[in-house]
């Protein structure tokens, strides 16, 4: 299996600011790229070589994509099946369909990381309406409900039992296939970027401890600093996925550590990840250049930290009462701005991040926090 070396071309489906990140490292290494998304505006635009105008089914915008690309991959796992069919008549699409159809459909995810004998919480598949009731109750009704495939980012989801009353699940949800989730006493909230090139050489990041709120990524920072035994095991669980699926790219693998000291997987996402932004300053090699270097088979690079590193999201509501104030966050030491050039603000939609170095992973949490605040 030869590598693809630079200046070929490299196609990716999405080009949000997951896109847009990948061919700004793509471009650095000297790679051409095409990008298909559905909004003809979209982030990556502005960087890119040639843009397909096509929605996340459009098979033949996608095979358009495909036919004038080297490699095909992706930023976003909505991407229909047919669509990754169509762009595979052209060109290699990484990573491959088989582990796109598992992990694209929450029901059949949770299934195959049971039956591959790693470490979950406790879930029931809900197929009908009539299935709710019951598998709220024996999951003892505090759950996170979610729909089987799409949303993200708290999209798509509804948690039950945190107080009386409980929603009508699955009109919320939409009337479709979902899986309720047992609700977990946690500690914190870890992933691990695994990389992994079509020739099998796999390297994995140092884990990212993150923090949500309302189901959204409010900050993140790198190293994660667990102690060293859940340090080993989470970076086992992520490498042993990553090989059994034969990834050809990236897979972010968020875990929960609960209070009584469980590493359980929750998710896993088969693109650049938001909690690994902050490997850009934190890293020898950032996700979006592990991705481009994955993709094309070439030798992956040093995941080793230089320094702690940490983000902090910006969402449109910080737009919606008056321009953020970049001048005051930027004295904090340390903190560097990441606009995404989104062109509309709106409560919940990520337009940037703030990214800090420290001496250490909390002095990094601090600043961006911080410079967050001045905003």
């Amino acid at each position: 299996m030869s590598a693809i070396l630079p200046g070929a071309t490299i196609g990716i489906l999405g080009g949000g600011q997951l896109g847009r990140m990948m061919a700004m490292a793509a471009r650095s290494l000297g790679y051409r790229i095409h990008v298909m998304d559905p909004d003809p505006s979209c982030p990556a635009r502005f960087v890119v070589d040639a843009c397909f105008e096509g929605s996340w089914d459009d098979a033949r915008a996608a095979a358009d994509l495909a036919r004038g690309s080297d490699v095909v991959t992706l930023e976003i796992e909505q991407i229909s099946l047919d669509c990754l069919r169509a762009a595979e008549r052209f060109a290699p699409v990484r990573p491959g369909i088989e582990m796109m159809r598992i992990i694209q459909n929450r029901i059949l995810q949770k299934n195959w990381l049971r039956d591959e004998g790693f470490p979950i919480g406790e879930y029931r598949a809900i197929q009908d309406e009539t299935e709710v009731a019951p598998s709220l109750a024996a999951l003892g009704g505090k759950c996170f409900v979610k729909s089987a495939s799409g949303g993200y980012d708290g999209r798509s989801q509804v948690k039950t039992g945190f107080d009386e009353q409980t929603p009508d699940v699955w009109k919320l949800l939409g009337g479709r296939p979902c899986i309720a989730e047992k609700a977990l006493d946690l500690d914190q909230e870890i992933s691990v970027m695994v990389a992994r090139s079509p020739r099998g050489e796999t390297k994995s990041f140092p884990s990212a401890r993150n923090h949500h709120e309302n189901q959204i990524l409010v900050w993140s920072v790198i190293p994660s600093a667990v102690p060293q035994e859940i340090e080993q095991k989470a970076q086992q669980i992520a490498c042993a996925i990553a090989d059994r699926f034969e990834l050809e790219g990236l897979l972010a693998v968020e875990l929960f550590l609960t209070r009584s000291g469980e590493l359980l997987v929750n998710e896993l996402a088969p693109r650049p990840h938001n909690s690994y932004h902050a490997s850009e300053r934190a890293c020898v090699t950032s996700q979006f250049e592990q991705a481009i270097r994955a993709v094309c088979d070439l030798p992956l690079g040093d995941v080793a930290v230089v320094q702690p590193a940490a983000i902090s999201n910006l969402l449109g509501d910080l737009w919606l009462g008056h321009e953020p104030r970049f001048d005051q966050a930027l004295t904090v030491p340390g903190v560097t701005l990441h606009l995404y050039e989104k062109h509309t603000p709106r409560k919940g939609r990520k337009m940037g991040h703030l990214s800090a170095i420290g001496a250490t992973p909390d002095e990094a949490v601090a600043r961006v926090l911080e410079a967050q605040a001045l905003l």
